[in-house]
């Protein structure tokens, strides 16, 4: 099926990412979120990505102003019934999604995939809220979205593989390398990313070392380019701590059982850079 119309449900800094790395590859992109200013806050990011870029070189004023007009903004959900592809990057909650996504199937042309851009639910369980579950998707994009390269592309138990290679060839037009993974709670990426950070988590609650400490062991011994308490404070602690909810009580085992200090900094407000307070202390 080919794709020439894009529909992005969801303003904030994945959606707008997105939406940003498909108008890049030439697609017309509406984003939609609940209400106008969340939408033109979402413009508002893509401008100022596209402005540093062009200041930087890596894009001409022409190449910014053509992207900037294939987007266009609309707090209506009602506007996707003309689209031939929907991606979500709304909040990680199996209630809002599987209300979206029915909302999406009723407003939705039959030919229309459906994708999700959860990091960590059951792509299965989100699908069988609609008449169409061949037709949905995952589509798990990593932070920032015009930057990093990987796209999870994860099937449900429906999916068909018409729709998973027409995703995987949408992938790719957006220079992204898509990778397969099955439907299992945090997939790949964030099953082996979110218990390392909890790990470094117990190390702090158990005293094994501080913060800075912890992190400059994996920055200097395993080469990562910054480390996973840091990671934390910019993915969100709360998203965190819900990610390894969804891994604990998905899979059963009690190695993803959440440090108590994660909950307690989340019950705090402690949430990362997005509150000013985390493992470290922002602006």
């Amino acid at each position: 099926m080919e794709i020439k119309k894009i529909m992005v449900v969801g303003a904030g800094q994945m959606g707008a990412g997105i939406a940003q790395t498909a108008a890049e590859a030439g697609f017309n992109v509406m984003m939609n979120d609940l209400k106008p200013d969340f939408v033109e806050k979402g413009f508002g990011i893509i401008k100022k990505q596209l402005a540093r870029d062009a200041e930087k070189g890596r894009k001409t004023e022409e190449e910014t102003e053509a992207i900037i007009n294939r987007i266009s903004c609309t707090a209506n959900l009602e506007n996707a019934n003309d689209a031939d592809f929907v991606i979500e990057a709304i909040i990680e909650s199996m209630e809002a999604k599987t209300a979206l996504f029915k909302k999406l199937d009723h407003i939705c042309p039959s030919h229309a995939i459906l994708a999700s851009n959860t990091s960590s639910l059951p792509i299965t369980e989100i699908a069988a809220v609609t008449k169409r579950p061949e037709s949905i998707i995952g589509m798990h994009f990593m932070n920032p979205v015009p930057v990093m390269k990987l796209v999870e592309v994860i099937r449900g138990l429906a999916t068909s593989d018409e729709t998973f290679s027409t995703v995987k060839n949408l992938s790719e037009k957006m220079g992204k390398t898509p990778v397969e993974v099955n439907d299992f709670p945090g997939f790949v990426s964030n099953r082996v990313l979110l218990p390392m950070i909890n790990e470094a988590v117990y190390c702090i609650y158990e005293g094994v070392a501080a913060p800075e400490a912890i992190d400059e062991v994996m920055k200097l011994g395993m080469n990562h380019p910054m480390g996973p308490l840091q990671l934390a404070d910019f993915i969100g602690l709360d998203t965190c701590l819900y990610i390894m909810e969804v891994l604990h009580s998905g899979l059963g085992d009690p190695k993803y059982r959440p440090c108590p200090l994660l909950r307690k900094y989340v019950k705090a407000g402690w949430l990362g850079k997005k509150s000013g307070r985390g493992f470290y202390a922002y602006e």
